[in-house]
């Protein structure tokens, strides 16, 4: 028989404190039977680099049938950032970190991918100008 007060206390979910670190959940579900799993795995780091402490977590969630879903829970309930069905194919990356900037930071600038979709809808990208 052992001593119950001798044993450590059973392990809790432990989420540290971090002064400043986000709390918005981002998930990416993405489709193992596709070997998706590498995508899933870079467009997180994007985000995590891109966001560093103004999210809480990125999550990969192993999924099937040809999934890659992108969703965003900023304390309201999960948002559908990207569906590959709905949306057509895969996420751009830009086009997503704006996303997900304009829910949970958008104080945040994002540099050049701020600079690129300005010219894009000012019909600046389109190549050289004619004249």
């Amino acid at each position: 028989m052992t001593d119950d007060a001798a044993l450590p206390a059973p392990a809790e979910t432990f989420v540290p404190t971090v002064a400043g670190r986000g709390t918005a959940r981002v998930a990416i579900e993405y489709c193992t039977q596709c070997r998706w799993l590498l995508r899933a795995a870079w467009v997180a780091q994007e985000l995590l680099q891109t966001f560093r402490t103004r999210l809480g977590e990125v999550a990969l969630v192993p999924g099937t049938d040809g999934v890659f879903r992108v969703t965003l829970d900023a304390g309201d309930g999960p948002v559908l950032l990207w569906d590959r069905r709905v949306d057509g194919g895969f996420p751009e990356v830009p086009d997503l970190k704006r996303r997900v900037r304009d829910a949970v930071a958008p104080d945040l600038a994002l540099g050049h991918t701020d600079r690129a979709a300005a010219r894009a809808a000012d019909g600046e990208a389109g190549g050289p100008a004619e004249g």
